[in-house]
């Protein structure tokens, strides 16, 4: 099994959805909830005098959670690292931007400046006694021998971590995953992780494709939340790496309390039919798969519901065979049924068309009683 990891930061990035503030009492039931479902490591915040929190964060997390990996995200200032020092998370994720159009556009700085100021900061990050990371901003935009260089020089100044930001979510799955596997070649013993946007919807699969590349780590936000389109997805990333590549620590059967809580303290809704998440996504009345599930649900479930906290609703409607329709009936009747006249599937279909709706079981059952 990959000893693949996940970094939660809706405390951070999270927040950064527009209108998203969380009360200190709401980031300690994230966190809570967060442990539940098994993440590693949880950015808590950013390490800031204006972003006090953090350190009370950090305190409750070693009295309620001590196994729990604590970060705190920072920029390559003095003043940030010292805070960081005081309240002294497990690792410093140090940020710097690495493309040219944030260099020189957003900064009015260049490539040298970015070399210089993050060396520097590694170096007092770790005279300060930190375990120290560094991301690079908008890696998916940056000149790749520039990046190498970046990588390298973060490695000798004692950089755990490397994390390639795709800032904009212009990354595919195998872009992404060409960017990790050139980077790991130029690493010795640097671990790698992975930040990815969902501009384009491909943030989930960015994130996956980034761990099978050779990634230690992804990172995730519950609901996806963030800048524009947000963040991969705690609830997607989580569960396929529990459900599909058998990943021991993380635990999917709490993924839906945790998405609930912060959809309410957010405003946001789920869809009924958002991956993981939605309560109609083991609805099913098409004729052919409710065969099939009515017969082995494995021939259109991916997961067994249960794993998620959701329950199997198979509806009998306009789209159901007659197969389909039968069986039904055989389970609402607790014995099997072969004389089903053609009368009573077309009446079973012309109502639920006209309904535009599956047919509840009274429903269905008077149907098939006047047919």
């Amino acid at each position: 099994m990959q000893e693949w990891e996940i970094i939660d930061t809706t405390l951070r990035e999270g927040e950064q959805t527009p209108g998203v503030l969380f009360s200190l009492e709401e980031k300690r039931l994230i966190l809570d909830g967060l442990v539940k479902v098994g993440v590693s490591e949880v950015e808590l915040g950013i390490s800031s005098r204006f972003h006090p929190c953090s350190g009370q964060l950090i305190a409750h997390s070693r009295r309620a959670h001590p196994g729990l990996r604590l970060s705190l995200w920072s920029r390559c200032r003095e003043e940030d690292i010292f805070f960081a020092a005081e309240h002294k998370p497990d690792i410093l994720s140090l940020s710097i931007p690495v493309s040219d159009i944030h260099l020189e556009k957003r900064l009015q700085k260049n490539r040298d400046w970015a070399y210089r100021t993050m060396c520097a900061a590694l170096d007092s990050a770790r005279r300060h006694g930190l375990t120290v990371a560094i991301g690079f901003e908008d890696a998916t935009r940056s000149d790749l021998r520039f990046l190498k260089t970046m990588a390298k020089a973060a490695e000798r100044h004692g950089a755990v971590r490397i994390r390639l930001a795709d800032t904009v979510g212009i990354g595919s799955p195998r872009l992404i995953g060409a960017l990790v596997t050139s980077i790991k070649g130029e690493l010795k013993r640097c671990r790698l992780a992975v930040h990815t946007h969902n501009d384009f919807g491909m943030a989930t699969a960015n994130a996956i494709a980034a761990l099978e590349a050779g990634a230690h780590s992804a990172d995730t936000v519950v609901l996806g939340l963030g800048e524009r389109t947000g963040c991969a997805r705690l609830e997607e990333v989580a569960a396929y790496l529990c459900l599909v590549k058998n990943n021991s620590k993380l635990r999917s059967a709490y993924l839906k309390p945790l998405a609930r809580y912060v959809a309410a303290i957010t405003g946001k809704a789920i869809e009924g039919n958002r991956p993981i998440l939605g309560e109609d996504i083991f609805t099913c009345e098409t004729g052919l798969h409710l065969q099939g599930l009515q017969n082995d649900p494995q021939t259109y479930e991916a997961f067994a519901p249960e794993k998620v906290g959701a329950r199997r609703k198979l509806m009998i409607g306009a789209k159901s065979g007659r197969r389909a329709i039968m069986t039904h009936l055989a389970g609402l009747e607790s014995k099997p049924t072969d004389n089903l006249s053609e009368l009573a599937v077309q009446a079973v279909r012309e109502t639920a068309a006209r309904l535009r709706r599956p047919l509840s079981d009274g429903e269905f059952r008077r149907l098939v009683s006047e047919s």
